[in-house]
């Protein structure tokens, strides 16, 4: 076997693996990469043939790790991509959503050139291409081998993380008999999470591919999600009658931020407050967490049985229309507003972030992680002046971050998810998705505990023997 990280090698975000098998070819993960200069055309330079690609595993549905599949099919993949039925559903919701984002930038780009031979940045694919993209899932239930071809079998173990996600364990077996295993983490959760069960132990395995985007970082221990949320919202909107602003990605991190709130104002906690979930994409995948209701964990399911609908209650409100959207802008009472994305690279959010960054009586709370380059990442670092649709704008607004609702396990969780793994039978471990000094800290712990650990560089070929 012959392994090389092609994406997300000492960066966040761009998740893209190739497996060789002989001459067969398995991608793992096509994510769109973020980081390059924030020029995004530069997802379509593979650094392979796609029509040698054979199958392409997709570990789960974010952006980071699927956005760039329309761009393998686009240029010439014909396989199969393998995935579990619900990430399959969010996937579609997502490239779809990714179409109007280019289609909005490139107008946007049209009428800044108006006149001018330079159109702008031409959409990287469009929904024809999307379409042909869900045409090759093909979907695979958790624990459940499914044999690739003669010598490779597959297993997706759930991860927690996101509905649906899924470490992709490949067992390999050669001429003489012999057997081989990699496991590829994709991105792992965290225990306790709203709406989603536990991470899954791995099976033992020869080499591991683990994201490190928490290496060397512990998530808050001494909150619950609901006493963090609890403390911003009756500051925010309870003592300062003021609104709370919560960029989140519409898939996940929303349905799991509604059933805190769900919990909190039905447990009486806090006295009511308007919620606005302006997101249509966050409506449609909800639909999709229902379909999937018996992959929620048990907590809520059982809340459903007692009480109804985990993603309804009273004052909540799914904002569908733009005029809704705008109206909303208009609500002087306090309210919460939960939109996306969650790095502030789109969508309405930006909106809201227009009209309100310059209210002394607003707070935004970020609640996920924003890559470098990012309108939410320059807030985060304390940008006094922020750049939002075509205007610099002085914030007035107060920026606040926590990590309970983080969906990514921490430095603990990271290192105890290899601890898993018999030390006599691991011979590496490859770390990716992360920060070059997360991953180094995460290294550091590993050799520790005496294991091998390599962070591999961009496009180099690493032998699997």
């Amino acid at each position: 076997m012959k392994l090389t990280i092609y994406g997300a090698a000492q960066q966040v975000t761009g998740s893209m693996h190739l497996l060789e098998v002989g001459q067969f070819k398995i991608l793992i993960d096509c994510g769109l990469d973020y980081e390059k200069d924030r020029n995004i055309q530069a997802n379509e330079n593979f650094p392979f043939r796609p029509e040698e690609i054979d199958v392409v595993i997709l570990t789960h549905a974010h952006i980071d790790h699927s956005g760039n599949l329309p761009t393998l099919v686009r240029l010439g993949f014909e396989g199969q991509i393998l995935c579990t039925p619900p990430t399959a559903d969010l996937t579609e919701l997502l490239l779809l959503d990714s179409v109007n984002i280019f289609m909005r930038k490139a107008d946007k780009g049209r009428k800044h050139r108006k006149g001018k031979f330079n159109t702008g940045a031409q959409p990287l694919y469009l929904q024809k291409h999307v379409m042909d993209t869900v045409d090759r899932f093909v979907t695979i239930g958790f624990d459940r081998p499914f044999r690739i071809n003669g010598s490779i079998e597959l297993t997706f173990i759930p991860v927690g993380h996101l509905l649906g996600a899924a470490a992709a364990i490949f067992k390999v077996t050669n001429e003489d008999g012999v057997e081989k295993s990699i496991a590829f983490t994709g991105d792992i959760g965290r225990k306790n999470y709203p709406v989603l069960d536990d991470p899954q132990s791995l099976p033992p395995v020869d080499y591991l591919v683990t994201e490190s985007t928490y290496g060397g970082r512990l998530h808050t221990k001494d909150k619950t999600v609901e006493q963090a949320l609890v403390e911003t919202i009756e500051k925010a909107c309870i003592k300062e009658q003021g609104r709370l602003i919560i960029p989140a990605f519409s898939i996940g991190r929303t349905q799991s931020l509604v059933y805190a709130l769900n919990k909190i104002f039905s447990s009486g906690l806090l006295p009511p407050v308007k919620v606005f979930v302006d997101s249509p994409l966050a409506t449609r995948s909800t639909e999709v967490f229902r379909k999937y209701h018996y992959l929620v964990n048990q907590e809520a399911q059982e809340f459903y049985q007692k009480q109804g609908d985990e993603f309804e209650f009273d004052n909540l409100i799914y904002v569908e229309s733009l005029k809704d959207s705008r109206q909303v802008s208009n609500y002087y009472e306090p309210c919460i507003i939960i939109s996306s994305a969650g790095m502030l690279e789109g969508g309405r959010i930006q909106d809201h972030l227009f009209y309100n960054i310059q209210n002394y009586y607003c707070t935004i709370l970020f609640i996920g992680y924003c890559a470098k380059g990012t309108l939410g990442h320059r807030l985060l670092r304390g940008d006094s002046i922020v750049h939002i649709k075509d205007r610099d704008l002085a914030v007035y607004a107060t920026i606040k971050q926590t990590d309970v609702l983080s969906a990514h396990g921490d430095h603990d969780d990271l290192v105890n998810t290899v601890k898993q793994q018999d030390k006599t039978k691991l011979k590496n471990v490859f770390l990716v998705h992360g920060e070059v000094s997360s991953m180094q800290a995460l290294a550091d712990a590993l050799e520790v505990e005496g294991y091998s650990v390599t962070i591999p560089e961009k496009g180099v070929k690493h032998e699997l023997r």
